[in-house]
């Protein structure tokens, strides 16, 4: 049976839309082939609206969380956004169609090779992706516009925070292990302003400043 891929992401669009109103989250999601992301197996549920195994105890996200916390950034197409745990790589091409500029960093490496060579064949200019180190994010990089985090983590960090410019921000799952809230952290010269955009459930964070592997 061939898969209509172009009508199952259509369809799925359409059910995300009751949700998420930025339209250029919609249109960037709609452009972006999330069958390209998944494992062969998985290619029939790729436009189910769930996260789908992909190796290593890792999953690539639920399309629906996955556009609201894009929606909650605000991007306008300038931006020079840090993507913590890269995963598939379907957020990181989703990003690459709303920002100037993405750097993503995962922590296992044959999920960092496969979305590299998955985002070069469909022709993402545009993301870096880079194996993580001891710290958090990419301070190389930094400072960033905005940040935006694949995994739960016990508090804010601060490490995080510190990448982001003046008037930034930084989008991040924040709990247990198991179970956390969504924040949008807003960063100014003085303070950081928080944002609960409800709650989520995503794996660890790991890393300096997050949890123990």
């Amino acid at each position: 049976m061939v898969i209509d891929f172009a009508a199952a992401r259509a369809q799925l669009i359409r059910h995300l839309s009751k949700e998420v109103k930025d339209t250029r989250v919609l249109d960037a999601m709609s452009r972006v082939p999330r069958e390209q992301f998944v494992p062969l197996s998985q290619q029939r549920a790729a436009y189910e609206d769930k996260p789908l195994p992909i190796g290593h105890g890792q999953t690539i996200s639920q399309p629906l969380i996955v556009a609201m916390m894009i929606e909650a950034m605000h991007l306008e197409g300038g931006e020079r956004v840090l993507e913590v745990g890269t995963g598939s790589g379907y957020q990181a091409a989703i990003l690459g169609e709303l920002a100037e500029w993405v750097v993503s960093v995962e922590r296992v490496r044959d999920l960092a090779v496969r979305a590299k060579q998955v985002l070069e064949r469909l022709g993402y200019r545009n993301v870096e992706i880079h194996l993580a180190e001891r710290g958090l994010g990419w301070p190389q990089g930094a400072p960033y516009d905005a940040i935006i985090v694949a995994a739960g983590a016990p508090e804010v960090p601060q490490a995080l925070l510190d990448q982001a410019r003046s008037g930034g921000c930084l989008v991040i799952p924040v709990g247990s292990r198991y179970e956390q809230r969504l924040l949008k952290v807003t960063r100014d010269a003085n303070r950081a302003s928080v944002q609960d955009l409800g709650p989520c459930r995503w794996v660890p964070l790991i890393g300096e400043g997050a949890w123990d592997e």
